[in-house]
């Protein structure tokens, strides 16, 4: 992907609370697609090889986490994770971080990774498909900038990490208002 492609349309199966469903899981099914998470808003939509990884639990979504009021202040409307996750995982993995900020989308199918070309096999970890690690500022649905790891593959070797940082979507944020107000 790059910056002026517009994201593929998909329905992701999310889970969602509804108190009125009752019972200790009280949660059910709702159909959310592309237009649903990214028109009419600028956000940042970041994705990782997997829930409960260590570089995506320790670094990635904590940073993301952290910094939302910093990227609030850029005209960031939302942050979203996604991964080649089922909502049930990704919803665990949200109520076991302690999410506030950060929004997950479950991606259980693979479909939106696919379309954006980020799918791979990572059966060398026993995980199967997954998403390569990736980052991008979206705008009402098209892609304003694009932040991907190096050395996409099948079953790569190492869980390359810095591209997609917070720190480096701040980066380019900061560098985008001096242009914005150099005009």
């Amino acid at each position: 992907m790059q910056a002026g492609a517009k994201l593929p349309n998909v329905t992701f199966r999310t889970r969602v609370r509804d108190e009125s469903v009752g019972g200790p899981n009280p949660f059910r099914w709702e159909d959310k697609t592309t237009a649903d998470f990214f028109d009419g808003k600028r956000v940042i939509l970041f994705s990782l090889p997997g829930a409960f990884t260590p570089t995506c639990s320790t670094y990635q979504l904590p940073g993301f986490e952290k910094m939302a009021g910093e990227f609030a202040e850029k005209g960031i409307d939302e942050i979203y994770v996604m991964s080649v996750n089922d909502s049930f995982v990704m919803n665990k993995w949200a109520q076991d971080q302690n999410l506030e900020n950060v929004k997950v989308i479950p991606d259980g199918s693979g479909e939106f990774t696919r379309k954006v070309g980020m799918l791979v096999a990572k059966d060398n970890l026993g995980f199967g498909m997954r998403s390569w690690r990736y980052a991008a500022i979206v705008n009402n649905g098209v892609i304003e900038a694009w932040f991907e790891e190096p050395g996409l593959s099948d079953n790569h070797g190492e869980d390359p990490y810095g591209e997609s940082s917070p720190e480096n979507l701040m980066k380019y944020l900061d560098a985008a208002g001096e242009a914005v107000a150099a005009e």
